[in-house]
C-alpha cells in the first residue's frame, strides 16, 4: 500500500509514465476524465499529453493499453494539436494494437485512425496503413484492410486516394492467408462502389478464379453511387446538408444530389506507368530495316507486346515513332503496316498527351495510307488515327486532314472524311470553333459534290456530325452553297449522330434547340467569361434580345433561303435573243430602238428613260444579264458621248443594287468599268458601279477582276485610278476572304511600274492592307529596292497606331438572316486575326529538307552543323511563310537546343524565332517537339543564352498563346529539374503570362507539387520568383485546391507553405474579364471604353460587362468609369453601393487606440517598428492594425498591388485631411508606419504624393499644436531621413521642408540623434544633407540641440571633413562653420584632432565665413524658410546652376539698386568703387582672402570717402566678365554629362591654341586643372564602368582633356601657376590612367596611353620645378603608404621622380630648396631608413638616396642651410644624412682649398653663425606676418639691415608673396624716410601729410597676402583749401594699391616670380580638391590692367608718379573708366 500511495499522489501526466502498470492504469482513466472535461481544444493543458499518446497505444499491458487506446481517442478527438501526434500514433497502433487478440483492442485501433482521417491528416493515416500492408504478421495486414475499407465506406473517394490502395492490391490477393485475401476482396468490392469499372483494368492480372469471384460480386453492387456519410472537420456544411438528406428518404432530389456526388475514376490513373524504351529488343533497330519481312514482323511484334501496357513511361519515343511511320508509309506488305498501326495505337493510348508531340508525324502518312482497301489495315489504320487524335487536338491536325482531302484516290478521301466524323464526336462547342471548323467545311463541301457515292455519303456524315456538336446555327454559314436537298441530307445525318453524354442531356428536355447540353455543362471549366456566364450560354442569346430574335427554326430556314437566292444568282451566260426578249418584256420600244441610234441625243433620250424603268422595277422581276447585254448593243461600251456614257454606268449601278445581280451580269460590263475608270468624267460613275458589283458580287471576287483587267492594259491612270477604288473599297467592305497572294503579285506589278501614279496608288493600297494584316505584310517586299521599300515604311508608318474603320458595305442580307448573326459576331471577331494569317499564302518547304540537311545540322563537327543551321534558316527565309509541315528539321533543331557549342545554341534560337514569325498560327503542331525544349534552355548557366531562350518563347507564345503550352505535364516535368537557372526563369515567365489568361487548361495543376517545392529551395532567387508566382496560380486554380494540394507536403514544409499561400491570397489578381460582345457595347456609351483594358483586381466585380480583355492596353487602373456603366444590371448596382460607402468616415477614432499600440510594442507583445527592409510580417501586423480604425475600401487601396491604387488613396487622405483630422491625429501612427513603408517602393510618382500629403499633415498638426510622441517619431523620422539621399532634387527639396516643419511637433534636440544616425549612411547624397541640416539645426537652437553631448557629436561631425565626397566634406565644413559661429574658438576643442589637411580646409572656412556671417544674420530673420543654408559654399560641384552668367549679372543689378547713393563721390567713379567696395558675397558665396576690423585701425583718421574702408580684395576681378566666363566653362569641365564636359574643353583649347588670348587664362590654372582632374577621376570611376556609354565618346573626352594639357604647359607662364596639391592630383590622375588596362579595351586605346605619357613629359618640364618635385614625393610617399594601390602605380611615380633629378643641374637656381628639403624631412618621418628597407622593392630607397646625393653634388654645404622650415631638425634623420653626403663628396672631390686647412675652422663658426642669423630672421618675419606686432617687425628688420648691411634676406622671401614682398619693400622705405623726416606724399600747400601702408594680413595656404591701405591727414579730412589737390593723389593711390594687389606693379624681371610661388613658406599637402573651395573664391585678375602695365607709364617709379599726381588725373580717370567698361 506504500508504493500505491507513493504513485497516487503524483500528477496525472506522470502517473501515465509511470513503471508500474497500475499507476499508469489510473493515470489513463484520470486523463480520459479530464480530456473529457476540457472544452477549450486550445487549451494549454494538452501540450503535457502530446508527447505520452504513443505511450497510451503502445502500452506493454494489456489491460492498461485497452484504457489508453480510449484516452488516446478523446486526445485525439477534443485537441487541436492532436494533429501532430499523427505519424507515430498511428505507427503504434499497427504495430502494437492490430496484433492484438482482443477485438475491443483493434476496434479502438482502427477508431483512433478514422479520428484522424476526421482532424484533416487522411494522407498520413493511409501512408501509415499502406506501409502496414507489408507487416509480416497476417494479422496486422488483415486489420489495415479493414481500416482501409473501413475509411473509403465512410469518407469517400475524394479523401482517402484511391490510387496507392489499387496499386498493392493485387498482391493482396496473392497472400497465402485467407484472411487476408478476404479482406482484399471486400476492399476490392467497395472500391468498386466507388470508381466502377475503373477498377477492372489494375486487377486483370490477378488469379481468374479470384476475377470471377469479384465479377460475381460487382455485378451485385447497386447502381446507385455511394454517399460520404462521415465527414471532415472542415466538412460540416456538407455534414448538414446529409443530415438533411437522411430525414428526406426517398427524395427524388436526393438522387439528383448523389448523381452529382459520383467521382468520375479515370482508371488510367490508377495504372503504374512501364517504361518500354528500355525494355526494346536490342536489335530493334537493325531487325526494323531488314530486307527479310519476318525479321521485320519479329521486331514489330516485340514492339506490338510492350505497346498493350496501358499506362506507357514519358520519355523520348521519337525514334521508335519514326521507325513505324517508315513501316506505314513504305512497307510493301499489308500484315506489317497491320502490325504498325497497331504499335502506333498502342503507343498513343499507353502516352496519351505525350504523345502529341509526335502525332503530326504520322498522321498524314496513316491518312494517306487509307488507299489500302483490305479491311484489316484499314480498321487498324482507322483506331491508330483515332488513338493518336485523342492525344492532340484537331486544330494541330487540320492541315495533314486538308491537305489529303483533295486527293483522287476516293478511299483516302472517304476514310478522312469518316476520321472527321468521328473526331468531331469528341469536340465541344469550345474546340470546334469557327476558325477550326471553317478549313474543314470548305473540303467536304467539295466532296458533297464528288462522284464517288461513298465519298458524299462520308461528308454528309461529317457535316451532321458537326452540326449535331457546334449546332445548326453555327454551321450553316459554312452550307450557303448548298441546295436544299444536300442540306436536308446533312441534317439527316445530325439526327442520328449519338454523342457521347447524350442520353444524360436528353433527360433535361427534348428541344432541339437544348439538343447539345454537354457542351455547356463543359463550359464552366473552359470558358473566358465571369462566372456569371457560364451556366446557360445556349439559352442567355436567346434570352438577350426576344424582341429581336426569332426562333431557330426560322434563322435556319432564312439560311436554307439565303442558300437558294446564292445558287440562283449563279447563271448561265445567256443568248443575245433571249436577253432581248427578256429585255423588251421590261422596258419600253422605244427606249430599246434608240439605244442604238447614230443621234447622241436619241442615245440619251433612250437612257434617260432607261434609268427610270429599271428605278421602278420589281427586284425578282428584274432580268439583270439581259438588261446589261442591251446596254452593251452597239456602240455599247464605246460610246463616244460623255454624257451617254455616264448614264449607262449609272444605269448599271442602280441595276447592280437593285437587281439580283450574278457574277455572269459582272462579267459583261467588268471591262467597261474598268476601261472608263480613269476617265475625267466618267470616272465617278464607274466607281460607283464598281462598288454596286461589290456589294452583290463580293469585294473579294470583284477586286480579282478588277486588277486582273486592270493590269491586262496599259492603261497607266486607270491601273492607278483602280487601285485607289480598290484601296477606298477596302476600308468600306472590309478585309474578309480577300486573296492576298493574287494581290500582292500584282502590286508588285504596279510598284515596278514606270508611271509614278500607279507606283502611288501601289503603296496606298499596300498601307490599307497594313492595317488589316499588320508587320507580316512587308516581309513580301523585302526584296524590292531600298528606295521604294523607303516609302513603303513611311507609309507603314503612318497607318501605325490606327485601328482598321467597321465596314459599312458588304453582301445584303434579309432582316432575320441579319439578326441571326448577331449573336455570332463576337466569335467571327475573335476568329478575324487568325484569318488573316491564313489569308497569307504559305510555301511547302518539307521537300526542302531533306535527309542530307538533317544530318548535316546532326553532324559531329561544329561547322559542319552551323552550315546546316545556316542552310535550313535560308530555306526559311527564302519562304516567308510556311506551311506546318517542316518534315524532321524539327528533330534535327531539338537536338541542336543542347549542343554544346553555345554560339549554335543561340543561333538555334534565333531560327526558331524565325520559324515562329514565318509559320504562324501552325506552329501549335511543334509546341510540344520543340517548344518545350526551348524552355529546357532556361536552365543554361550563360545569361546571354537565357535571354535569347525567353525571346523565342516570346515569339512563340506571341504565335500560339498560351494555353497549349500548360497542357500535359511538360510544364511540371520542367519544374523537376533542380536546375535554379530554369526554375527562377520558367517561374518568372508563368509569372508574366499567366494573369493574362482567361481561363488555363487543368493540367496546371500538375505543377503544383513542383512551385510548392520551389518555394523551399536553397537558391534565393528562385525562391522569390516562386513566391511572386502564387498569387497567379493561385487566380486560376484558387486558393482551395492549392491548400489541399499543400496538405499533402511533409509537416515541415507543410505550416511555411500554408502561410505562404495566405500572404498570396491577400495579393492575388482578379482574372481578366470576358470580351463583350458587339450588341452589348452600343448601348452602353463611353462607359465601355473607359473599363477596356484592365485585368488588374478590382475591389468591386462592377465593370465585368464592359472590359475589354487586352492585357497589353493600361490606359485606366481604377475602374471608375466600368462602375458607371451598364446601368439597371446588378454588378452596377453593386458598384453604386460601394461608392455609396465610400462616402462615409475613413478613419475610426477610437480612444486609447493609439496609446495601447505604443504600450503593445514596449512590451514586445508585437513587432516593433524597425527594419532595413520591410518584411512580410510588419505588412500583416499593419493590417491587421488598420483593420480596426480604416475603411475596409481604403485598406484594400493602400495595400493593393498597383502603385495607381495608392496614389488614388493617397488623393481621398487629402481631401479628408480637414474633415476628419481628429481622426486622422487618432490613426496617426498608422498612417506613417504605411508611408515608411512607400519610401522603400520605387515608384516616383507614389513618392511625390505621400510626400505632398506630408507637408499637408504637418502643416495641419502645426496649427493644432500637436506635438509627436517618440512612438510615432520613431516608426518615421528613421525612414524620412533615407529620403535624403534620394537622387532626385525634387524629393530631398520636399524632405527637407517636411523635417523643417517636424521640428515644430517634435523637439529638434530629439530629431537630431535621428540625423546624426543618417551621417552613417553608405550614400553620400544623404551624409551631406544630414549635415546640412544639423548645422541648421544648431544654426537655430544653439548648442543645446547636440545630444547627447556636444563634444561626443562634433567628433562625429568632423569625421566627414576627410570624407572622400566634395559634397560631404562641404556640408561637414560647413556644419562645424555653425557651430563656431554659435560657440566661437570652442569648437577647435569639441572637434578634437583632426589631420594638417583637415584642419587647414577647416580654418580656412572659418575664415571665409566670418565676413558673410553678420550679413547672413539679417536675412535669416527676415526669411525663416530656409531655401539654402547660409554658410554652404557654393560651388560649381555642388550646385552648377550657380555659375550661370546671367544670374549673376542679374544679381550684380540688384545689389546695384539695393545700395544707397552717396553724394560725396564724383558722379565718374562713383558706379565702380561703391559696387567694388559693397558688392561683395552678393553675386556668389564665393570666399573671401581677408577679414579686418578696418576700424580699429582707422580710429585716428578721418576718411574723405568712409567707402574705402569696405574695399574687397576682389573688387576689380567681381566685374570681370572674362573672368567670371571662364569661370563657368571651367566648371563645365567636371561636368557629369560627356557631352558638356567635351564642349567646355572645346571653348578652353580654342583659347588656348590663341597665344593672343591664351594669358585670359592666367589665375585660372589651378581652377582649370581641379576640373580635369575630377572628370579623369569621374570618368575613370563612372563611365569607365557603364557599359550604357559608348567608348568612343570616352576617347573622345580622354583626347579632349589630353589635348588641352598639351597646350597649356605648352606655355610655360602658365604652366608654372600650377600648385603643389593641384600638381599632385594631377600626376595622380594621369598616372592611374596609363595603367587602366580598360584604355587599351578602347579602340586606338595605345595611341592614347602613348599621348598621356608626353603629357606627362611635358608637365615634368614645364611646371614649377619645386611644385611638381613636392608634387612627386608627397605622392610617392602616399602610394607607398596605401598597400592597396598597384606596384606599377609607385613605380612610375619614381620614373617621374628619376627624370626630375636629371633636370637639377639645369634647374637648381630656381627651385626652393627649403620646401623640398621639408618634404624629404616628412617623407623620412613616414618612412624612416629601416622601414623604407623593409619594402619589397629597394628602388624607394635609392630615388630618395639619389635625389639627396644630387642636391648635395649641384649645392655643396650650403645644402645644411636649407634646413629652416624643419621645426625639429636634432629628431631628423635628414640632417645627419645630408652632413653624411657632403662629408664623403668633399673627401671623394679631393678638393684643396687655397686658403689651407686654417680657415676650417672659421668655416665652422660661419655655419654656425648662419644658423643663427636664420634664427633671428625667422622671428624677424614672424613678427611681420603677424598682425599685432607688423610694425615692430619691419623695424627690427630696418635695424637688422642697418647693423648687417650684407644679410641676405632672399632665402626668407623668395617663397613669400609678391604682395609681401612688396610690402615689405615699402615699409622698409617709409621707415628710412620717416628715419630721415621725408614724407611719401606731399601736400601742394606745404603741409605735412602723411599716407601710411599698414599691413593688415593673414598668410595660409594658397591664399595670397593683401595689403589694406589706410589713409591718414594731420588736420581734418582734406585741409583747408587743398582737398581738390589731394582727392586725385588719393584715387591714384588707390589704383596703385590695385595694381599692386594683383601684381601689376613695376618690378624688374628678377624680382617677378611665377604666381605658382605665392604658397606660404610651410604650405600643409592640401588635396586640390579641397582647394577648389578657395580657388573658386578667387575671381582672377583684371588682363586690362595687365595689358598697361606693360605700358612705358607703368615703368615709371613710384616717386615720380607721386611727385605730380595732378598730371596723371586724366590718364588716371581713363584707366578707371576702362575698369568700368570692362565690367559692363
Amino acid at each position: 500500500m506504500g508504493d500505491d500511495s507513493e504513485w497516487m499522489k503524483l500528477p496525472i501526466d506522470q502517473k501515465c509514465e509511470h513503471k508500474v502498470w497500475k499507476a499508469r492504469l489510473n493515470g489513463y482513466e484520470e486523463a480520459l476524465k479530464l480530456f473529457q472535461r476540457i472544452e477549450d481544444e486550445k487549451s494549454p493543458e494538452w501540450g503535457k499529453y502530446l508527447g505520452l499518446i504513443k505511450k497510451f497505444v503502445t502500452d506493454s499491458n494489456a489491460v492498461a493499453q485497452l484504457k489508453g487506446l480510449e484516452t488516446a481517442l478523446a486526445f485525439v478527438e477534443n485537441a487541436h494539436i492532436a494533429g501532430k501526434t499523427t505519424g507515430e500514433v498511428v505507427s503504434g497502433v499497427i504495430t502494437k494494437v492490430f496484433n492484438q487478440p482482443k477485438a475491443r483492442a483493434k476496434e479502438l485501433g482502427s477508431d483512433i485512425c478514422l479520428m484522424y482521417i476526421e482532424i484533416e491528416k487522411a494522407e498520413v493515416v493511409q501512408d501509415e496503413l499502406l506501409k502496414g500492408l507489408e507487416n509480416k504478421n497476417p494479422k496486422v495486414v488483415v486489420a489495415c484492410l479493414e481500416t482501409l475499407r473501413k475509411a473509403l465506406s465512410e469518407f469517400g473517394s475524394k479523401i482517402v486516394t484511391l490510387k496507392p490502395v489499387v496499386k498493392v492490391l493485387p498482391k493482396q490477393f496473392e497472400s497465402r492467408e485467407k484472411a487476408v485475401r478476404d479482406e482484399a476482396k471486400l476492399l476490392a468490392i467497395e472500391i468498386f462502389k466507388w470508381i466502377r469499372d475503373a477498377l477492372r483494368p489494375p486487377l486483370q492480372g490477378i488469379n481468374s478464379v479470384q476475377l470471377k469471384d469479384l465479377e460475381e460480386e460487382w455485378v451485385k453492387v447497386p447502381t446507385s453511387a455511394p454517399k460520404q456519410s462521415r465527414f471532415l472537420r472542415s466538412q460540416q456544411d456538407l455534414k448538414a446538408k446529409f443530415e438533411q438528406h437522411q430525414a428526406k428518404k426517398g427524395d427524388e432530389a436526393d438522387g439528383e444530389e448523389e448523381e452529382d456526388t459520383v467521382v468520375v475514376v479515370d482508371p488510367y490513373e490508377l495504372l503504374e506507368a512501364v517504361d518500354i524504351l528500355a525494355k526494346l529488343p536490342k536489335d530493334f533497330y537493325e531487325k526494323i530495316e531488314a530486307k527479310k519481312w519476318q525479321e521485320r514482323k519479329e521486331a514489330l511484334e516485340a514492339v506490338e507486346t510492350l505497346a498493350k501496357n496501358p499506362k506507357l513511361e514519358s520519355g523520348d519515343y521519337g525514334d521508335l515513332v519514326r521507325a513505324l511511320k517508315k513501316v506505314v508509309g513504305k512497307d510493301a506488305n499489308v500484315m506489317l503496316v497491320t502490325l504498325a498501326a497497331k504499335c502506333l495505337a498502342g503507343l498513343a493510348a499507353g502516352l496519351r498527351k505525350k504523345f502529341g508531340t509526335y502525332a503530326t508525324l504520322v498522321v498524314s502518312t496513316i491518312l494517306e495510307k487509307f488507299k489500302e482497301k483490305k479491311p484489316q489495315v484499314v480498321q487498324a489504320l482507322q483506331e491508330a488515327i483515332d488513338a493518336i487524335f485523342l492525344t492532340t487536338t484537331l486544330q494541330n491536325l487540320s492541315e495533314d486532314i486538308v491537305g489529303v482531302m483533295d486527293n483522287k484516290n476516293p478511299s483516302i478521301k472517304q476514310q478522312a472524311s469518316l476520321f472527321l466524323a468521328r473526331a468531331f464526336r469528341h469536340c465541344t462547342q469550345a474546340s470546334l470553333s469557327k476558325s477550326v471548323l471553317k478549313p474543314f467545311c470548305a473540303a467536304l463541301i467539295k466532296q458533297v459534290n464528288d462522284s464517288a457515292p461513298e465519298v458524299r455519303d462520308a461528308a454528309f456524315e461529317a457535316l451532321g456530325t458537326a452540326m449535331k456538336v457546334i449546332g445548326e446555327k453555327a454551321v450553316n454559314p459554312f452550307l450557303a452553297d448548298l441546295d436544299k436537298l444536300k442540306l436536308d441530307k446533312i441534317k439527316e445525318c445530325a439526327d442520328k449522330v449519338d454523342l457521347p453524354g447524350a442520353k444524360r442531356a436528353a433527360s433535361g428536355g427534348d428541344k432541339k434547340t437544348a439538343a447539345k447540353p454537354p457542351p455547356p455543362t463543359e463550359a464552366p471549366s473552359k470558358s473566358s467569361g465571369p462566372p456569371k456566364k457560364t451556366p446557360a450560354a445556349a439559352a442567355s442569346k436567346p434570352s438577350a434580345g426576344p424582341s429581336k430574335k426569332v426562333k431557330p427554326a426560322t434563322a435556319s430556314g432564312a439560311k436554307a433561303k439565303k442558300g437558294v437566292e446564292t445558287k440562283e444568282m449563279i447563271e448561265t451566260e445567256l443568248p443575245i435573243e433571249v436577253c432581248e426578249q427578256r429585255a423588251a418584256a421590261v422596258l419600253p420600244a422605244t427606249c430599246l430602238a434608240q439605244l442604238d441610234s447614230a443621234n447622241w441625243k436619241e442615245r440619251l433620250a433612250s437612257m434617260e428613260e432607261f434609268q427610270r424603268a429599271v428605278e421602278t422595277m420589281d427586284k425578282i422581276e428584274m432580268p439583270c444579264q439581259a438588261l446589261v447585254r442591251m446596254l452593251a448593243k452597239k456602240p455599247g461600251w464605246k460610246e463616244t458621248n460623255f454624257q451617254v456614257m455616264q448614264m449607262k454606268l449609272r444605269v448599271v449601278a442602280i441595276i447592280a443594287q437593285r437587281g439580283q445581280f450574278s457574277k455572269t451580269s459582272a462579267s459583261v460590263v467588268l471591262e467597261c468599268l474598268v476601261d472608263k475608270v480613269g476617265d475625267v468624267k466618267c470616272g465617278g460613275n464607274a466607281k460607283e458601279g464598281l462598288t454596286a458589283i461589290g456589294e452583290s458580287c463580293s469585294l473579294p471576287w470583284t477586286a480579282e477582276q478588277l486588277v486582273s483587267l486592270a493590269f491586262a492594259q496599259k492603261n497607266p491612270k486607270n491601273q492607278a485610278e483602280s487601285l485607289n477604288w480598290l484601296a477606298n473599297a477596302m476600308k468600306e467592305f472590309g478585309f474578309a476572304g480577300i486573296n492576298v497572294k493574287a494581290f500582292i503579285n500584282n502590286v508588285k506589278i504596279a510598284l515596278g511600274a514606270t508611271n509614278p501614279a500607279v507606283r502611288i496608288s501601289a503603296i496606298t493600297l499596300l498601307g490599307v492592307m497594313y492595317l488589316y494584316m499588320g508587320a507580316p505584310l512587308r516581309m513580301f517586299f523585302e526584296d524590292e529596292k531600298p528606295a521604294l521599300l523607303s516609302q513603303i515604311d513611311a507609309e507603314f508608318e503612318k497607318m501605325q497606331g490606327q485601328s482598321p474603320p467597321a465596314a459599312i458595305r458588304g453582301t445584303r442580307k434579309s432582316g432575320p438572316e441579319a439578326d441571326g448573326d448577331d449573336g455570332e459576331e463576337p466569335e467571327e471577331e475573335a476568329a478575324g486575326p487568325p484569318d488573316i494569317m491564313d489569308l497569307l499564302p504559305r510555301t511547302d518547304i518539307s521537300d526542302k529538307i531533306n535527309s542530307d540537311l538533317v544530318s548535316k545540322i546532326g553532324d559531329k563537327n561544329w561547322k559542319i552543323r552551323k552550315e546546316g543551321l545556316d542552310e535550313a534558316a535560308a530555306i526559311i527565309s527564302e519562304a516567308k511563310f510556311i506551311t506546318a509541315s517542316i518534315g524532321d528539321l524539327s528533330l534535327a533543331l531539338k537536338g541542336r537546343l543542347n549542343d554544346s557549342n553555345k554560339i549554335l545554341v543561340l543561333q538555334t534560337l534565333t531560327m526558331l524565332q524565325q520559324l515562329a514569325t514565318a509559320m504562324g498560327p501552325g506552329l501549335k503542331q511543334h509546341i510540344k517537339s520543340l517548344g518545350i525544349p526551348i524552355i529546357t534552355v532556361l536552365g543554361d548557366s550563360k545569361a546571354n543564352v537565357r535571354a535569347a531562350a525567353l525571346a523565342t518563347l516570346q515569339a512563340w507564345v506571341e504565335q500560339t498563346g498560351m494555353k497549349d503550352w500548360l497542357e500535359g505535364d511538360d510544364m511540371s516535368e520542367e519544374l523537376k529539374r533542380e536546375n535554379p537557372f530554369l526554375r527562377q526563369e520558367l517561374l518568372g515567365w508563368l509569372a508574366e503570362k499567366l494573369p493574362n489568361m482567361r481561363t488555363v487548361p487543368g493540367d496546371l495543376m500538375l505543377c503544383l507539387p513542383q512551385l510548392f517545392a520551389c518555394l523551399e529551395d536553397r537558391n534565393g532567387d528562385v525562391r522569390k520568383k516562386a513566391q511572386d508566382a502564387l498569387p497567379v496560380f493561385m487566380m486560376h486554380l484558387g486558393f482551395d485546391k492549392m491548400t489541399k494540394a499543400a496538405g499533402k507536403l511533409k509537416p515541415a514544409s507543410k505550416d511555411q507553405v500554408a502561410a505562404m499561400l495566405e500572404k498570396a491570397r491577400a495579393v492575388m489578381p482578379a482574372k481578366p474579364a470576358a470580351p463583350s460582345k458587339a450588341g452589348d457595347g452600343a448601348g452602353k456609351g463611353p462607359g465601355s471604353k473607359a473599363a477596356a483594358g484592365q485585368w488588374k483586381p478590382e475591389p468591386q466585380p462592377a465593370g465585368d460587362d464592359t472590359t475589354d480583355a487586352k492585357p497589353e492596353a493600361k490606359k485606366i487602373r481604377g475602374g471608375g468609369a466600368a462602375k458607371r456603366g451598364a446601368p439597371g444590371k446588378k454588378p452596377a448596382a453593386k458598384g453604386m453601393k460601394e461608392e455609396e460607402d465610400r462616402s462615409g468616415p475613413i478613419f475610426t477614432l477610437i480612444p486609447n487606440a493609439k496609446e495601447q499600440r505604443s504600450k503593445e510594442e514596449k512590451q514586445l507583445k508585437i513587432l516593433k517598428w524597425n527594419f532595413n527592409t520591410p518584411r512580410d510580417e510588419y505588412v500583416e501586423q499593419l493590417k491587421s492594425q488598420m483593420s480596426t480604425c480604416f475603411a475596409k475600401w481604403l485598406q484594400d487601396e493602400i495595400f493593393h498591388f498597383d502603385f495607381q491604387r495608392h496614389v488614388k488613396a493617397i488623393g481621398v487622405m487629402m481631401e479628408r485631411l480637414e474633415s476628419e483630422s481628429e481622426a486622422t491625429i487618432g490613426c496617426l501612427d498608422l498612417i506613417l508606419k504605411w508611408f515608411t513603408l512607400r519610401f522603400f517602393d520605387t515608384n516616383t510618382t507614389v513618392l511625390m504624393k505621400v510626400l505632398e500629403y506630408l507637408k499637408l499633415l504637418f502643416a495641419m498638426l502645426i496649427t493644432q499644436d500637436f506635438h509627436l510622441s517618440e512612438y510615432e517619431a520613431n516608426s518615421f523620422v528613421p525612414y524620412l531621413i533615407l529620403k535624403m539621399g534620394e537622387s532626385k532634387d525634387g524629393v530631398r527639396k520636399d524632405v527637407r521642408a517636411i523635417l523643417t516643419m517636424l521640428c515644430k511637433v517634435y523637439p529638434a534636440a530629439k530629431v537630431f540623434p535621428f540625423l546624426m544616425d543618417g551621417t552613417k549612411s553608405k550614400n553620400s547624397k544623404q551624409r551631406s544633407e544630414c549635415l546640412e541640416e544639423l548645422g541648421l539645426l544648431i544654426e537655430g537652437n544653439g548648442m543645446n540641440v547636440c545630444q547627447p553631448t556636444p563634444a561626443k557629436c562634433l567628433k562625429e561631425i568632423a569625421v566627414h571633413i576627410g570624407d572622400r565626397d566634395t559634397s560631404v566634406r562641404n556640408a561637414a565644413l560647413n556644419t562645424v562653420v555653425a557651430v563656431y559661429n554659435v560657440c566661437g574658438e570652442q569648437v577647435y576643442k569639441l572637434i578634437g584632432n583632426l589631420s594638417e589637411k583637415e584642419m587647414s580646409m577647416l580654418e580656412e572656412r572659418i575664415k571665409r565665413s566670418a565676413k558673410k556671417t553678420p550679413a547672413a544674420a539679417p536675412a535669416k530673420q527676415s526669411a525663416p524658410e530656409r531655401t539654402q543654408p547660409p554658410n554652404s559654399t557654393a560651388t560649381f560641384l555642388r550646385k552648377p546652376a550657380q555659375e550661370d552668367p546671367n544670374k549673376l549679372n542679374q544679381a550684380r543689378q540688384n545689389a546695384q539698386h539695393n545700395e544707397p547713393s552717396h553724394p560725396s563721390i564724383p558722379r565718374e567713379f562713383q558706379l565702380d568703387l561703391d559696387m567694388i567696395e559693397t558688392d561683395q558675397g552678393r553675386v556668389s558665396d564665393l570666399p573671401d582672402l581677408v577679414q579686418h576690423k578696418l576700424e580699429e585701425l582707422l580710429e585716428p583718421i578721418m576718411m574723405p570717402e568712409p567707402k574705402m574702408r569696405s574695399v574687397s580684395p576682389h573688387f576689380d576681378e567681381l566685374h570681370n566678365s572674362t573672368a567670371s566666363t571662364i569661370n563657368f566653362v571651367i566648371s563645365q569641365v567636371a561636368s557629369g554629362d560627356i557631352n558638356t564636359s567635351i564642349q567646355a574643353l572645346a571653348q578652353i583649347d580654342e583659347v588656348l591654341r590663341q597665344e593672343d588670348k591664351a594669358e585670359v587664362m592666367s589665375g585660372h590654372i589651378d581652377q582649370f586643372l581641379i576640373a580635369t582632374f575630377m572628370q579623369l577621376r569621374l570618368t575613370y570611376n563612372t563611365h569607365m564602368a557603364d557599359e550604357r556609354l559608348d567608348k568612343k565618346d570616352i576617347f573622345k573626352l580622354y583626347s579632349c582633356i589630353i589635348g588641352n594639357m598639351l597646350s597649356l604647359f605648352s606655355m610655360e607662364s602658365l604652366a608654372r601657376e600650377a600648385s603643389m596639391g593641384v600638381l599632385k592630383d594631377l600626376m595622380h590622375g594621369l598616372i592611374t590612367l596609363m595603367l587602366d588596362g580598360r584604355v587599351e579595351d578602347i579602340e586606338d586605346g595605345q595611341q592614347l596611353i602613348r599621348s598621356v605619357n608626353l603629357l606627362v613629359v611635358r608637365v615634368l618640364e614645364r611646371s614649377d620645378q619645386t611644385n611638381i618635385l613636392s608634387a612627386l614625393l608627397v605622392l610617392l610617399q602616399d602610394s607607398l603608404i596605401t598597400t592597396a594601390g598597384s606596384p606599377m602605380f609607385s613605380e612610375l611615380v619614381m620614373k617621374c621622380l628619376w627624370r626630375m633629378i636629371r633636370y637639377l643641374p639645369e634647374t637648381i637656381n630656381s627651385i626652393n630648396l627649403d620646401r623640398i628639403l621639408l618634404d624629404v624631412h616628412n617623407f623620412m618621418k613616414v618612412f624612416p631608413k629601416d622601414k623604407l628597407k623593409q619594402l619589397k622593392s629597394d628602388v624607394p630607397h635609392r630615388t630618395l638616396k639619389t635625389l639627396l646625393h644630387t642636391l648635395c653634388k649641384l649645392t655643396g654645404a650650403k645644402i645644411l642651410d636649407h634646413l629652416s622650415m624643419i621645426e625639429n631638425r636634432n629628431e631628423s634623420e635628414l640632417e645627419a644624412h645630408l652632413r653624411r653626403v657632403v662629408k664623403h663628396s668633399g673627401n671623394l672631390s679631393g678638393i684643396k682649398s687655397d686658403r689651407g686647412n686654417e680657415k676650417c675652422g672659421p668655416r665652422t663658426e660661419d655655419r654656425m653663425s648662419k644658423a643663427k642669423v636664420s634664427d633671428i630672421l625667422s622671428e624677424i618675419f614672424k613678427k611681420i606676418g603677424s598682425k599685432e606686432n607688423t610694425k615692430e617687425g619691419l623695424t627690427e628688420l630696418y635695424e637688422y639691415k642697418q647693423q648687417y648691411s650684407d644679410a641676405d634676406l632672399e632665402p626668407f622671401l623668395r617663397n613669400t608673396s609678391q604682395f609681401f614682398q612688396s610690402y615689405v619693400e615699402r615699409g622698409l622705405r617709409m621707415i628710412e624716410s620717416e628715419r630721415e623726416g621725408k614724407g611719401r606724399i606731399q601736400t601742394t600747400a606745404g603741409t605735412p601729410g602723411q599716407r601710411a601702408w599698414v599691413p593688415s594680413w593673414r598668410c595660409t595656404a594658397g591664399v595670397r597676402c593683401v595689403l589694406i591701405p589706410q589713409h591718414g591727414v594731420d588736420s581734418g579730412p582734406l585741409g583747408g583749401n587743398n582737398g581738390e589737390d589731394l582727392k586725385p593723389a588719393m584715387y591714384y593711390e588707390r589704383l596703385k594699391f590695385l595694381r599692386q594687389r594683383k601684381g601689376l606693379e613695376n618690378h624688374s624681371k628678377q624680382q617677378r616670380l611665377p604666381i605658382s610661388s605665392l604658397l606660404s613658406p610651410k604650405p600643409p599637402v592640401a588635396s586640390s580638391t579641397d582647394m577648389l573651395q578657395s580657388k573658386l573664391s578667387q575671381l582672377k585678375e583684371s588682363r586690362e590692367l595687365y595689358q598697361q602695365e606693360l605700358s612705358p607709364h607703368g615703368h615709371s617709379p613710384p616717386r615720380g608718379r607721386s611727385a605730380s599726381p595732378s598730371a596723371n588725373l586724366d590718364d588716371l580717370k581713363k584707366r578707371l573708366e576702362r575698369i568700368k567698361s570692362n565690367r559692363q
